[in-house]
Protein backbone atom coordinates (compact mmCIF):
# COMPACT_ATOMS: atom_id res chain seq x y z
CA UNK A 1 0.00 0.00 0.00
CA UNK A 2 1.18 3.51 -0.73
CA UNK A 3 0.15 6.94 0.41
CA UNK A 4 0.78 10.53 -0.50
CA UNK A 5 3.66 10.61 1.95
CA UNK A 6 5.61 7.97 0.00
CA UNK A 7 6.81 10.68 -2.34
CA UNK A 8 9.00 11.99 0.49
CA UNK A 9 10.66 8.62 1.07
CA UNK A 10 14.18 8.47 -0.45
CA UNK A 11 15.03 5.83 -2.99
CA UNK A 12 16.51 2.67 -1.47
CA UNK A 13 20.12 2.12 -2.42
CA UNK A 14 20.58 -0.22 -5.37
CA UNK A 15 16.91 -0.82 -6.14
CA UNK A 16 13.58 0.82 -6.66
CA UNK A 17 10.80 0.16 -4.21
CA UNK A 18 8.99 -3.04 -4.93
CA UNK A 19 11.76 -4.36 -7.22
CA UNK A 20 13.67 -7.37 -5.94
CA UNK A 21 17.42 -7.56 -6.53
CA UNK A 22 18.64 -10.83 -7.97
CA UNK A 23 21.03 -12.83 -5.80
CA UNK A 24 23.83 -12.64 -8.33
CA UNK A 25 23.50 -8.82 -8.46
CA UNK A 26 23.89 -8.35 -4.70
CA UNK A 27 26.85 -6.10 -3.95
CA UNK A 28 26.45 -4.53 -0.50
CA UNK A 29 26.81 -6.62 2.71
CA UNK A 30 23.15 -6.06 3.54
CA UNK A 31 22.06 -7.30 0.11
CA UNK A 32 24.34 -10.34 0.32
CA UNK A 33 22.97 -11.24 3.76
CA UNK A 34 19.41 -10.99 2.42
CA UNK A 35 20.34 -13.18 -0.51
CA UNK A 36 21.78 -15.79 1.83
CA UNK A 37 18.57 -15.77 3.86
CA UNK A 38 16.53 -16.34 0.66
CA UNK A 39 18.72 -19.26 -0.36
CA UNK A 40 18.40 -20.89 3.07
CA UNK A 41 14.69 -20.22 3.10
CA UNK A 42 13.91 -21.52 -0.38
CA UNK A 43 11.41 -24.31 -0.67
CA UNK A 44 7.81 -24.92 0.16
CA UNK A 45 7.96 -23.10 3.47
CA UNK A 46 9.73 -20.01 2.05
CA UNK A 47 8.21 -16.92 3.52
CA UNK A 48 7.23 -18.72 6.69
CA UNK A 49 10.76 -18.97 8.13
CA UNK A 50 11.71 -16.55 10.89
CA UNK A 51 14.78 -14.57 10.01
CA UNK A 52 17.40 -14.41 12.76
CA UNK A 53 18.05 -10.82 13.74
CA UNK A 54 20.42 -11.58 16.66
CA UNK A 55 23.45 -13.83 16.38
CA UNK A 56 24.43 -16.60 18.76
CA UNK A 57 25.37 -14.53 21.82
CA UNK A 58 26.60 -15.50 25.28
CA UNK A 59 24.99 -13.65 28.18
CA UNK A 60 27.48 -11.54 30.10
CA UNK A 61 25.94 -8.57 31.89
CA UNK A 62 24.47 -5.17 31.27
CA UNK A 63 27.12 -3.22 29.35
CA UNK A 64 29.75 -5.63 30.69
CA UNK A 65 29.18 -4.54 34.28
CA UNK A 66 28.65 -6.94 37.22
CA UNK A 67 25.06 -7.52 38.24
CA UNK A 68 26.00 -6.88 41.88
CA UNK A 69 28.48 -4.18 42.83
CA UNK A 70 31.32 -5.50 44.98
CA UNK A 71 31.95 -3.73 48.30
CA UNK A 72 35.24 -1.80 48.41
CA UNK A 73 36.74 -4.15 51.02
CA UNK A 74 40.29 -5.40 50.71
CA UNK A 75 43.14 -6.61 52.93
CA UNK A 76 42.52 -4.37 55.97
CA UNK A 77 39.00 -5.74 56.37
CA UNK A 78 40.28 -9.33 56.28
CA UNK A 79 42.80 -8.38 58.98
CA UNK A 80 39.97 -6.86 61.01
CA UNK A 81 37.88 -10.04 60.65
CA UNK A 82 40.77 -12.14 61.97
CA UNK A 83 41.87 -9.81 64.77
CA UNK A 84 38.31 -9.28 66.01
CA UNK A 85 37.83 -13.03 66.32
CA UNK A 86 41.20 -13.42 68.05
CA UNK A 87 40.28 -10.71 70.53
CA UNK A 88 36.93 -12.30 71.34
CA UNK A 89 38.31 -15.79 71.85
CA UNK A 90 41.21 -14.51 73.96
CA UNK A 91 38.80 -12.61 76.19
CA UNK A 92 36.89 -15.81 76.95
CA UNK A 93 40.13 -17.61 77.75
CA UNK A 94 41.21 -14.74 80.00
CA UNK A 95 37.99 -14.80 81.99
CA UNK A 96 38.19 -18.57 82.42
CA UNK A 97 41.79 -18.22 83.58
CA UNK A 98 40.70 -15.53 86.05
CA UNK A 99 38.12 -17.89 87.56
CA UNK A 100 40.53 -20.84 87.76
CA UNK A 101 43.60 -19.02 89.08
CA UNK A 102 45.82 -19.36 86.00
CA UNK A 103 47.59 -16.03 86.31
CA UNK A 104 49.94 -16.26 83.32
CA UNK A 105 47.20 -17.46 80.98
CA UNK A 106 44.90 -14.69 82.23
CA UNK A 107 47.53 -12.00 81.72
CA UNK A 108 48.60 -13.18 78.28
CA UNK A 109 45.04 -13.66 77.03
CA UNK A 110 43.99 -10.20 78.18
CA UNK A 111 47.00 -8.55 76.56
CA UNK A 112 46.46 -10.50 73.33
CA UNK A 113 42.82 -9.39 73.32
CA UNK A 114 43.80 -5.77 73.81
CA UNK A 115 46.54 -5.86 71.14
CA UNK A 116 44.29 -7.68 68.65
CA UNK A 117 41.46 -5.24 69.20
CA UNK A 118 43.77 -2.28 68.73
CA UNK A 119 45.16 -3.71 65.51
CA UNK A 120 41.69 -4.61 64.24
CA UNK A 121 40.35 -1.14 64.97
CA UNK A 122 43.30 0.41 63.13
CA UNK A 123 42.65 -1.86 60.15
CA UNK A 124 38.97 -0.90 60.14
CA UNK A 125 39.75 2.82 60.25
CA UNK A 126 42.33 2.35 57.49
CA UNK A 127 39.68 0.76 55.29
CA UNK A 128 37.22 3.58 56.04
CA UNK A 129 39.75 6.06 54.63
CA UNK A 130 39.27 8.82 57.21
CA UNK A 131 39.33 8.30 61.00
CA UNK A 132 36.29 10.50 61.61
CA UNK A 133 34.11 8.07 59.67
CA UNK A 134 34.40 5.61 62.56
CA UNK A 135 32.97 8.25 64.90
CA UNK A 136 30.18 8.99 62.42
CA UNK A 137 29.16 5.32 62.64
CA UNK A 138 28.45 5.82 66.35
CA UNK A 139 25.96 8.64 65.94
CA UNK A 140 23.03 6.21 65.89
CA UNK A 141 22.11 2.73 67.07
CA UNK A 142 20.29 0.62 64.50
CA UNK A 143 19.22 -2.75 65.85
CA UNK A 144 18.65 -4.26 62.41
CA UNK A 145 22.12 -3.31 61.14
CA UNK A 146 25.02 -5.69 61.97
CA UNK A 147 27.44 -2.88 61.11
CA UNK A 148 25.83 -0.41 63.52
CA UNK A 149 25.66 -2.95 66.35
CA UNK A 150 29.17 -4.12 65.57
CA UNK A 151 30.52 -0.60 65.96
CA UNK A 152 29.06 -0.30 69.46
CA UNK A 153 30.17 -3.81 70.41
CA UNK A 154 33.68 -2.96 69.27
CA UNK A 155 33.72 0.28 71.26
CA UNK A 156 32.32 -1.33 74.43
CA UNK A 157 34.64 -4.32 74.22
CA UNK A 158 37.58 -1.98 73.61
CA UNK A 159 36.79 0.07 76.72
CA UNK A 160 36.66 -3.01 78.94
CA UNK A 161 39.79 -4.43 77.33
CA UNK A 162 41.59 -1.16 78.02
CA UNK A 163 40.70 -1.35 81.72
CA UNK A 164 41.83 -4.97 82.01
CA UNK A 165 44.97 -4.28 80.03
CA UNK A 166 45.87 -1.37 82.30
CA UNK A 167 45.41 -3.61 85.34
CA UNK A 168 47.72 -6.27 83.92
CA UNK A 169 50.40 -3.76 82.90
CA UNK A 170 50.19 -2.15 86.33
CA UNK A 171 50.80 -5.54 87.93
CA UNK A 172 53.69 -6.33 85.58
CA UNK A 173 55.39 -3.02 86.38
CA UNK A 174 54.71 -3.38 90.12
CA UNK A 175 52.19 -0.53 90.17
CA UNK A 176 54.34 1.99 88.38
CA UNK A 177 51.62 3.21 86.03
CA UNK A 178 50.66 6.84 86.81
CA UNK A 179 47.19 5.94 88.05
CA UNK A 180 47.50 7.83 91.32
CA UNK A 181 44.36 7.81 93.45
CA UNK A 182 42.49 6.00 90.67
CA UNK A 183 44.45 2.78 91.24
CA UNK A 184 42.04 1.25 93.81
CA UNK A 185 39.08 2.16 91.62
CA UNK A 186 40.62 0.66 88.47
CA UNK A 187 41.66 -2.56 90.19
CA UNK A 188 38.25 -2.76 91.83
CA UNK A 189 36.64 -2.86 88.41
CA UNK A 190 38.48 -6.05 87.39
CA UNK A 191 35.70 -8.51 88.17
CA UNK A 192 32.94 -6.55 86.45
CA UNK A 193 35.16 -5.65 83.49
CA UNK A 194 36.21 -9.28 83.00
CA UNK A 195 32.59 -10.45 83.08
CA UNK A 196 31.48 -7.76 80.64
CA UNK A 197 34.34 -8.51 78.27
CA UNK A 198 33.52 -12.22 78.33
CA UNK A 199 29.83 -11.48 77.65
CA UNK A 200 30.66 -9.39 74.59
CA UNK A 201 33.33 -11.77 73.28
CA UNK A 202 31.07 -14.26 71.44
CA UNK A 203 29.16 -11.42 69.77
CA UNK A 204 32.39 -9.74 68.68
CA UNK A 205 33.66 -13.00 67.20
CA UNK A 206 30.43 -13.81 65.33
CA UNK A 207 28.83 -10.54 64.20
CA UNK A 208 31.18 -10.16 61.24
CA UNK A 209 29.71 -13.35 59.77
CA UNK A 210 26.24 -11.82 60.00
CA UNK A 211 27.62 -8.61 58.51
CA UNK A 212 28.95 -10.37 55.40
CA UNK A 213 25.84 -12.53 55.09
CA UNK A 214 23.64 -9.43 55.15
CA UNK A 215 25.07 -8.22 51.81
CA UNK A 216 23.95 -9.11 48.26
CA UNK A 217 27.34 -10.61 47.39
CA UNK A 218 26.36 -14.10 46.12
CA UNK A 219 28.80 -16.28 48.07
CA UNK A 220 28.40 -14.35 51.32
CA UNK A 221 24.62 -14.11 51.06
CA UNK A 222 24.32 -17.84 50.43
CA UNK A 223 26.44 -18.59 53.53
CA UNK A 224 24.49 -16.37 55.94
CA UNK A 225 23.10 -19.31 57.95
CA UNK A 226 26.56 -20.79 58.60
CA UNK A 227 29.20 -18.08 58.30
CA UNK A 228 28.91 -16.89 61.91
CA UNK A 229 29.54 -20.46 63.12
CA UNK A 230 32.58 -20.66 60.84
CA UNK A 231 33.94 -17.40 62.25
CA UNK A 232 33.32 -18.38 65.88
CA UNK A 233 35.08 -21.71 65.35
CA UNK A 234 37.95 -19.93 63.59
CA UNK A 235 38.21 -17.47 66.48
CA UNK A 236 38.31 -20.33 69.00
CA UNK A 237 41.17 -22.15 67.32
CA UNK A 238 43.09 -18.89 66.77
CA UNK A 239 42.84 -17.72 70.39
CA UNK A 240 43.60 -21.20 71.70
CA UNK A 241 46.60 -21.41 69.41
CA UNK A 242 47.89 -17.98 70.48
CA UNK A 243 47.64 -18.96 74.14
CA UNK A 244 49.47 -22.24 73.44
CA UNK A 245 52.35 -20.24 71.97
CA UNK A 246 52.59 -17.54 74.66
CA UNK A 247 51.62 -19.21 77.93
CA UNK A 248 53.43 -21.70 80.18
CA UNK A 249 52.78 -25.32 79.30
CA UNK A 250 51.31 -26.04 82.74
CA UNK A 251 48.50 -23.53 82.18
CA UNK A 252 47.57 -24.21 78.55
CA UNK A 253 45.04 -26.98 79.26
CA UNK A 254 41.95 -24.81 78.61
CA UNK A 255 43.60 -23.28 75.54
CA UNK A 256 44.33 -26.71 74.06
CA UNK A 257 40.76 -27.85 74.65
CA UNK A 258 39.41 -24.66 73.08
CA UNK A 259 41.74 -25.04 70.09
CA UNK A 260 40.79 -28.67 69.50
CA UNK A 261 37.06 -28.01 69.60
CA UNK A 262 37.54 -24.92 67.44
CA UNK A 263 39.38 -26.95 64.81
CA UNK A 264 36.59 -29.53 64.67
CA UNK A 265 33.93 -26.83 64.50
CA UNK A 266 35.81 -24.95 61.80
CA UNK A 267 36.13 -27.95 59.49
CA UNK A 268 32.58 -29.22 60.05
CA UNK A 269 30.84 -25.83 59.75
CA UNK A 270 32.78 -24.96 56.59
CA UNK A 271 31.72 -28.22 54.92
CA UNK A 272 28.10 -27.77 56.00
CA UNK A 273 28.15 -24.22 54.66
CA UNK A 274 29.44 -25.35 51.28
CA UNK A 275 26.88 -28.17 51.06
CA UNK A 276 24.04 -25.68 51.61
CA UNK A 277 25.09 -23.48 48.69
CA UNK A 278 24.39 -23.59 44.96
CA UNK A 279 27.41 -24.93 43.01
CA UNK A 280 28.01 -21.54 41.40
CA UNK A 281 27.90 -19.80 44.78
CA UNK A 282 30.24 -22.39 46.25
CA UNK A 283 32.68 -22.24 43.34
CA UNK A 284 34.77 -19.25 44.55
CA UNK A 285 35.34 -21.02 47.88
CA UNK A 286 36.89 -23.99 46.10
CA UNK A 287 38.74 -22.52 43.13
CA UNK A 288 41.32 -19.83 42.47
CA UNK A 289 43.40 -18.03 45.06
CA UNK A 290 40.60 -18.00 47.64
CA UNK A 291 40.04 -21.73 47.22
CA UNK A 292 43.73 -22.43 47.78
CA UNK A 293 43.73 -20.35 50.95
CA UNK A 294 40.73 -22.22 52.33
CA UNK A 295 42.21 -25.61 51.47
CA UNK A 296 45.37 -24.75 53.37
CA UNK A 297 43.30 -23.34 56.21
CA UNK A 298 41.54 -26.69 56.57
CA UNK A 299 44.81 -28.63 56.48
CA UNK A 300 46.40 -26.40 59.10
CA UNK A 301 43.29 -26.57 61.29
CA UNK A 302 43.35 -30.38 61.24
CA UNK A 303 47.09 -30.54 61.89
CA UNK A 304 46.91 -27.92 64.63
CA UNK A 305 43.91 -29.56 66.28
CA UNK A 306 45.69 -32.93 66.41
CA UNK A 307 48.78 -31.20 67.76
CA UNK A 308 46.72 -29.47 70.46
CA UNK A 309 45.50 -32.84 71.71
CA UNK A 310 48.96 -34.45 71.64
CA UNK A 311 51.02 -31.52 72.96
CA UNK A 312 50.26 -31.90 76.65
CA UNK A 313 53.90 -32.51 77.59
CA UNK A 314 55.75 -30.96 74.66
CA UNK A 315 56.19 -27.20 74.55
CA UNK A 316 57.75 -27.39 71.08
CA UNK A 317 54.75 -29.27 69.67
CA UNK A 318 52.43 -26.87 71.47
CA UNK A 319 54.09 -23.84 69.87
CA UNK A 320 54.09 -25.42 66.39
CA UNK A 321 50.45 -26.46 66.70
CA UNK A 322 49.43 -23.05 68.01
CA UNK A 323 51.17 -21.28 65.13
CA UNK A 324 49.42 -23.58 62.63
CA UNK A 325 46.04 -22.78 64.19
CA UNK A 326 46.62 -19.03 64.07
CA UNK A 327 47.71 -19.30 60.42
CA UNK A 328 44.60 -21.36 59.65
CA UNK A 329 42.34 -18.63 61.05
CA UNK A 330 44.13 -15.94 59.05
CA UNK A 331 43.73 -17.92 55.82
CA UNK A 332 40.06 -18.58 56.55
CA UNK A 333 39.24 -14.88 56.90
CA UNK A 334 41.22 -13.85 53.83
CA UNK A 335 39.81 -16.76 51.81
CA UNK A 336 36.19 -15.98 52.66
CA UNK A 337 36.67 -12.28 51.89
CA UNK A 338 38.35 -12.94 48.54
CA UNK A 339 35.78 -15.58 47.56
CA UNK A 340 32.95 -13.10 48.07
CA UNK A 341 34.66 -10.40 46.03
CA UNK A 342 35.34 -12.94 43.27
CA UNK A 343 31.74 -14.17 43.22
CA UNK A 344 30.33 -10.84 41.98
CA UNK A 345 32.44 -10.89 38.82
CA UNK A 346 30.39 -13.60 37.08
CA UNK A 347 26.70 -12.69 36.53
CA UNK A 348 25.81 -16.39 36.45
CA UNK A 349 26.56 -16.65 40.17
CA UNK A 350 23.87 -14.05 40.83
CA UNK A 351 21.16 -15.07 38.36
CA UNK A 352 21.28 -18.86 38.06
CA UNK A 353 21.06 -19.63 41.81
CA UNK A 354 18.11 -17.25 42.06
CA UNK A 355 16.38 -18.99 39.16
CA UNK A 356 17.06 -22.39 40.73
CA UNK A 357 15.59 -21.28 44.07
CA UNK A 358 12.58 -19.81 42.29
CA UNK A 359 11.99 -23.07 40.43
CA UNK A 360 12.25 -25.01 43.69
CA UNK A 361 9.70 -22.72 45.33
CA UNK A 362 7.31 -23.14 42.43
CA UNK A 363 7.73 -26.91 42.55
CA UNK A 364 6.93 -26.82 46.27
CA UNK A 365 3.77 -24.79 45.57
CA UNK A 366 4.91 -21.69 47.47
CA UNK A 367 3.01 -18.81 45.87
CA UNK A 368 1.62 -16.82 48.75
CA UNK A 369 4.59 -14.78 49.91
CA UNK A 370 6.27 -11.56 48.78
CA UNK A 371 7.96 -13.32 45.85
CA UNK A 372 5.80 -13.92 42.79
CA UNK A 373 6.29 -17.61 42.09
CA UNK A 374 3.14 -18.57 40.22
CA UNK A 375 4.09 -20.28 36.96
Amino acid sequence: MTSSFDSYRPEESGQRRGKRIRDEDATTPAQQAMAGQRRRGSGADEGRREMSVVGDVQFDSYYGRPVVKAPPWRGPIAAYLFLGGLAGGSALLGYGAQLTGRDALRRNSRLIALAALGGGTAALIEDLGRPERFLHMMRTVKITSPMSLGTWILASFGTLSGVLGAIEVDRMTKERLPLGPLRPLVHGMEGAAGLGQAALAPVLASYTGALLGDTTVPTWSASRDHLSFVFVSSASLASGGAAMVTSPQAETGPARVMAAFGAVGDVVSMHLMKESMHPLEREPLEEGAAGQKLKWAERLAIAGGIGAVLSRRSKLLSVASGAALVASSVLTRYGVLEAGLESVKDPRRVIEPQKARLAARRAAGITDDSITTAG
